[in-house]
């Protein structure tokens, strides 16, 4: 799969492109620097040794790591396992051009929903994907690692997807 430009600001667009093995010393700089509990480098391999659908987001000038996405397909759905924009790029509408990439390809594979997991704590995480039109499905226990030892708990999202219809208009 080649580079897709997406159009976002003025100028250079960032490039869409799929995530290989090559990529994940600046992911996983990207995701340690993120979160308190990430993925490990044998996440990143594994998903993309199984052949998960994983992206990155770069800047069209630079090359400069952006943002990406991870997700499995599953039979008529697609899975969000990892999205994330590095801090200092947030509120550019990178994380609405990676899922309107990933509704697309949704589309093109006859996915008929996209499921993802938000920590409960994530409150913009949660408004954002409320805004794409995601509903609350319910709630896993103790999905997520906290701290002390701790579980916090997810909530579990989805969004229909029409194979006809546009995108939803939200911004992140």
């Amino acid at each position: 799969m080649s580079a897709v430009r997406t159009p976002l600001a003025a100028g250079v667009p960032p490039l869409l492109a799929p995530m290989t093995a090559a990529d994940l010393d600046a992911v996983m700089t990207l995701e340690t620097g993120v979160y308190p509990f990430p993925w490990t480098r044998g996440n990143f391999i594994d998903s993309l040794a199984a052949a998960y659908v994983a992206q990155l987001l770069r800047d069209g000038r630079d090359g400069r790591l952006l943002g990406y996405f991870v997700a499995l397909a599953g039979v008529d759905e697609m899975h969000l396992l990892n999205i994330t924009v590095a801090p200092a790029h947030r509120r550019q509408r990178h994380a609405r051009a990676m899922m309107d990439a990933l509704i697309e390809r949704s589309r093109v594979t006859r996915a008929h929903r996209i499921w993802l997991e938000v920590r409960v704590s994530n409150d913009v995480a949660l408004a954002v994907y409320q805004r794409w039109g995601f509903r609350e499905q319910g709630v896993r226990p103790g999905y997520y690692p906290a701290a002390h030892g701790r579980r916090e708990n997810a909530v579990v999202m989805s969004l229909d997807i029409d194979p006809e219809a546009s995108r939803p208009d939200a911004v992140d």
